[in-house]
């Protein structure tokens, strides 16, 4: 079969012929439709991520769309190494794919899955969100980002705040719904005044973290107060990805002194049924209302050109 393989983590990987992939005892085969370029994507392909076990080759890609042997529609995940989904046939586990529903295309269930995962799951099954509480996406210019916005308002969030860079992006999020906007271009004590300012004027009680590096420290440095008299607000702080750095420094103080608990949420801290329940009411829900993001589909053929080209704030989705 045709696929992306990763040969090397120093290279795009290329597209070739591949060893077909045989359902096991468990197992279902899947004939592939669609497949997202996410960020877990290419750590996996580098050799960055934690799920990285060094072994190559291996074909790229962690979910997809596509059809059942029996014609039925679904999206699924975690295909059995050395194969991945950006091929024309894949394997997952049979506990590991969601039906689509009427009125979601492939394409589009692709495209979303994965971005919109990240921050559903966060709210839902690791910081417990209900319906009234407030919302601070640190990272919110992204698709995942974008996607978060929306996300936390249809399930009901008393008020979003946006943080991010690209200024495009950021006035964007108050189209898809957030409240407020905060921008991350401006001096560190003029960020953290911001950050204070909108805990201690309307409260904060989910910070979902895209960033981690600088950012979340300012945001953790805004959360931390001083005195001995004061009562600290109970504020989830959820990490979800590294893209301004992969550590930070945070004071003890800062944990002892404030209400903030510190979470994560991705592939080990939550689990593969909570993933998966939580798509399929996202896919319910975009079945019936479709989510503002940008999709732009390619085929499978360039994935070593499309690689690591910009791709102007939409998700590539490659097509076998």
């Amino acid at each position: 079969m045709n696929a992306a393989i990763v040969e090397s983590f120093a290279k795009p990987p290329r597209y070739g012929s591949f060893a077909d992939p045989v359902a096991e005892a468990g197992e279902v085969l899947v004939q592939v439709e669609a497949a997202g370029l996410h960020p877990i994507v290419k750590a996996l392909a580098n050799g960055t991520h934690y799920g990285s076990t060094g072994a190559l080759p291996f074909v790229a890609g962690v979910d997809g769309a596509g059809r059942l042997e029996d014609g039925t529609r679904v999206y699924f995940g975690v295909s059995r190494p050395p194969f991945g989904t950006f091929a024309e046939r894949a394997v997952t586990n049979s506990a590991l794919f969601v039906r689509l529903p009427d009125g979601l295309e492939s394409l589009t269930a692709a495209a979303i899955a994965n971005p919109g995962m990240s921050s559903r799951v966060a709210l839902q099954f690791r910081a417990k969100f209900v319906a009234g509480e407030s919302v601070l996406i640190l990272g919110a210019t992204g698709a995942a980002g974008h996607l978060a916005v929306q996300i936390a308002k249809r399930l009901g969030a008393r008020r979003v705040v946006a943080a991010g860079r690209n200024a495009a992006a950021l006035a964007a999020t108050k189209e898809l719904g957030a409240d407020a906007v905060i921008s991350l271009e401006q001096p560190r004590e003029d960020l953290v005044a911001a950050f204070r300012r909108e805990i201690a004027e309307h409260g904060v009680d989910v910070v979902l973290d895209y960033l981690w590096g600088d950012p979340a420290e300012a945001v953790l440095a805004a959360i931390a107060q001083k005195g001995l008299s004061h009562a600290a607000p109970r504020i989830r702080f959820v990490q979800i990805g590294q893209s301004a750095g992969a550590t930070i420094t945070l004071a003890g103080a800062t944990l002892r002194s404030s209400g903030v608990e510190l979470l994560g949420s991705g592939f080990g801290s939550a689990s593969m049924q909570e993933i998966f329940a939580a798509l399929a009411e996202f896919f319910k829900e975009a079945a019936k209302s479709a989510f503002a993001t940008q999709v732009k589909s390619v085929a499978l053929r360039d994935v070593e050109s499309l690689w690591s080209a910009p791709d102007g704030g939409a998700r590539l989705v490659f097509y076998p």
